[in-house]
């Protein structure tokens, strides 16, 4: 018989109150999704070439998921109070047959367990559903369908989600018991007296907006102004002012609604106006603390998802190549390496072999006034001609001395990074045979250099140099022309004239890290055995995966096909999937726990939301029925409440997206949020501002629901409707 009960009342609350097991499964599914992230395709796929990086990353899961797991527990605790709240007749009752509180409470918390294990098993099944998508969705992202998904299903996930949830349920269950254990039959049927409402004075309520509006002002100034200096005391002090003044802002506000309902006396027959501001005003002004929470939540989930979704916009910069050419660079005797690179099993997966030497130049023999060798480059006309290209501001800096170091930026002007970079590398540069270079150009379809004797080409690597385009540097390009329309050369090496060819292409010479320079002279083969200091002398063989293999498998598979075959070669060797994977990882690193705490942030202050709607129209039901009394009819308190809930939803979204967009606007202007003008932005972004929409929308009509039904349980006169 208790048993049955049990389940019953277990099986009533479950319909009767959707948001509260809703809540429960959306705990469950969440927990399985973030534990179950080692198990996913594209962190698999990471493993082989960013273990380490995915291995630290895999280690900062358990702090998330405890952290989860203590947002969650005042989730479960909050939705679980508002379960007594509204059955607190039903548990006086039980009390005043006869039943003994032990009794009461074990069966609360049999009721518990029969919930919680239904809502195990169905976050569970919603859990893998969401995390098998998410993987097939990233893993499409990826590879566009070439990396094989795999059905996986995380067991520690699983056990690790029952453990988690069932405790954070019974430490609940446990605090809740122990509040009815202590209530007497008259608090449970009657419910506790309603306090007496501080509504304050209007001069005060001002003040508190001010307040509010002023503390607010204030973290939104350290957001914009100070934010790279976000660091200990200062990033705690944005957020207490900017939470005090939230808290601060919506009581003010809160108190202030009852002016407006009383300026609207003169309507109060009309509907029931008075009515819906009063319960609104109550509702807002007793728990302006509550609401202040909710506020903050949605602006940090706001903020989060924006850093989330503009992260996995700039997954489509994993895919584009800019400057990188080859696929695979290959180390180790030339002869053996190009022996192996042209056998029959390589053959299919070479294309555009080229072998790239390069060294750098050696010094004179005699020494300078610091006892160091001699440049044999002397670039002082080229430097001239860079120096009279720079800003004013920066000119004088150089030709007064007063600037010593050289950063090389983005930010920067072209010619300032140019006059860096050759200060810095010219007095022994880097050499590249015109021969390795021609290569590269081949397989781009330039045309070859052609060098003559006395000519040379200067080579700035894109990946470290900032340039819009890597066919020209525009400032250095019209020096160099400017100069061959004169006839005149820029530099000399070993006391020789040599002219700068102009517009040379650029492109990476390697396929990810073996080789990082800024800059090389590009000289004709006799040049380069003249000049070249043998113990700096390296070769690298680069290829890359025939066009054809691309079209008809894609380019993962046969990149990893041949990784394969080289390793077993023996070879010591690079292949741009250590760029791809690595760029790839900072992709899902950053966008993948970012995005999780800002949904996991929203559906809290949703939740929150909602029951604390829901909680207050228990509490003050009477009045509905007193609405009924006076002749108010069912759609007329419908639609009040209707309203109540939008404007208890708004509210605080109001506030918080203001927040969010100055922490958003901050974020962008110090690169922390990257948008672009791409394809992918406006539907990307469209696509998470309809989910978070959709998200609140689906909150906002479970409430309204529920409170339907609780006034459809109303007793009606006969003429009410």
């Amino acid at each position: 018989m208790f048993s049955r009960l049990i389940y019953r009342n277990a099986k009533r609350s479950r319909k009767e109150n959707f948001i509260y097991f809703a809540t429960l499964i959306t705990a469950v599914a969440s927990f399985y999704i973030i534990l179950s992230l080692g198990k996913q395709d594209v962190i698999l796929f990471l493993k082989e070439f960013e273990s380490d990086a995915i291995d630290k990353l895999l280690a900062q899961m358990p702090i998330v998921y405890l952290f989860a797991l203590f947002l969650l527990f005042f989730l479960v605790l909050f939705a679980n109070r508002y379960q007594l709240i509204r059955r607190s007749k039903e548990f006086g009752l039980y009390l005043m047959l006869g039943t003994r509180k032990e009794r009461l409470i074990r069966g609360l918390l049999a009721e518990g367990f029969v919930t919680s294990v239904l809502a195990l098993i169905g976050g569970l099944l919603i859990g893998v559903f969401l995390a098998e998508i998410i993987s097939l969705t990233v893993s499409r992202f990826v590879g566009q369908g070439i990396i094989g998904h795999q059905i996986s299903l995380s067991v520690s996930a699983i056990f690790f989600t029952i453990i988690g949830f069932l405790f954070i349920q019974f430490i609940a269950l446990i605090i809740l018991g122990g509040r009815l254990f202590h209530q007497e039959v008259h608090q449970l049927l009657y419910g506790q007296m309603d306090k007496k409402q501080d509504m304050g004075h209007v001069k005060g309520n001002i003040l508190h907006i001010l307040a509010g509006s002023i503390l607010l002002g204030v973290a939104y100034w350290i957001v914009f102004y100070r934010f790279m200096d976000f660091a200990g005391p200062l990033l705690f002090a944005a957020l207490a002012l900017g939470s005090l003044g939230t808290i601060l802002f919506m009581r003010g506000f809160g108190k202030l609604l009852g002016l407006l309902a009383s300026l609207s006396e003169r309507k109060s027959t009309k509907g029931l106006r008075t009515f819906t501001l009063r319960q609104f005003q109550e509702n807002v002004a007793n728990k302006s603390a509550s609401v202040a929470v909710t506020s903050i939540l949605i602006t940090l989930s706001i903020i989060l998802i924006t850093n989330g979704a503009s992260t996995m916009i700039g997954l489509e910069s994993v895919f584009t190549r800019s400057s990188s050419l080859y696929d695979f660079t290959v180390n180790g005797d030339n002869q053996r390496v190009e022996q192996f690179l042209t056998s029959e099993k390589m053959v299919p997966y070479v294309e555009d072999l080229n072998l790239l030497e390069i060294g750098k130049m050696k010094y004179r023999d005699e020494r300078g006034e610091d006892d160091s060798p001699l440049s044999l480059v002397d670039w002082s006309k080229l430097r001239e001609q860079i120096i009279m290209a720079l800003p004013s501001n920066y000119k004088e800096q150089i030709l007064s001395g007063e600037m010593q170091g050289y950063s090389i930026s983005s930010d920067n002007p072209e010619a300032l990074n140019l006059f860096g970079v050759l200060e810095i590398d010219a007095k022994s540069p880097y050499l590249i045979p015109e021969s390795s270079y021609n290569g590269l150009l081949k397989a781009i379809g330039e045309k070859p250099l052609n060098l003559h004797s006395d000519e040379i080409a200067l080579y700035f690597n894109p990946d470290f140099m900032p340039m819009d385009d890597p066919e020209s540097l525009p400032v250095l390009d019209r020096i160099l022309e400017r100069a061959a329309e004169e006839g005149q050369s820029l530099m000399s090496i070993h006391d020789q004239a040599i002219y700068i060819r102009p517009s040379t292409p650029m492109r990476g010479l390697v396929a990810d890290r073996s080789v990082q320079i800024h800059s090389a002279f590009i000289v004709p083969e006799p040049m380069f055995e003249q000049l070249l200091n043998k113990e700096t002398y390296m070769t690298y063989w680069n290829f890359r995966i025939p066009q054809k293999l691309q079209d008809e498998q894609g380019l993962m598979k046969p990149m990893m096909e041949a990784r394969d075959l080289l390793t077993s070669s023996g070879f010591v060797f690079e292949s741009y999937l250590q760029n791809f994977g690595r760029k790839l990882f900072y992709v899902v690193a950053g966008s993948y726990t970012t995005l999780y705490m800002g949904f996991l942030f929203l559906v809290i202050a949703c939740t929150v939301l909602a029951l604390q709607f829901l909680t207050q129209m228990k509490q003050t039901g009477g009045r509905y029925a007193t609405l009924s009394m006076l002749g108010a009819k069912r759609n007329q308190m419908k639609r009040s409440m209707h309203r109540q809930v939008l404007w208890t939803f708004l509210l605080p979204v109001s506030l918080a997206c203001v927040s969010g967009a100055v922490g958003i606007r901050a974020m962008i202007s110090f690169v922390m949020i990257r948008i672009e003008d791409n394809a992918l932005l406006y539907p990307i972004a469209f696509a998470f501002a309809c989910i978070v929409i959709a998200t609140m929308a689906i909150y906002g009509v479970a409430v309204a629901r529920t409170a339907d039904h609780e006034i459809d349980k109303l007793r009606w006169k006969p003429n009410i409707d």
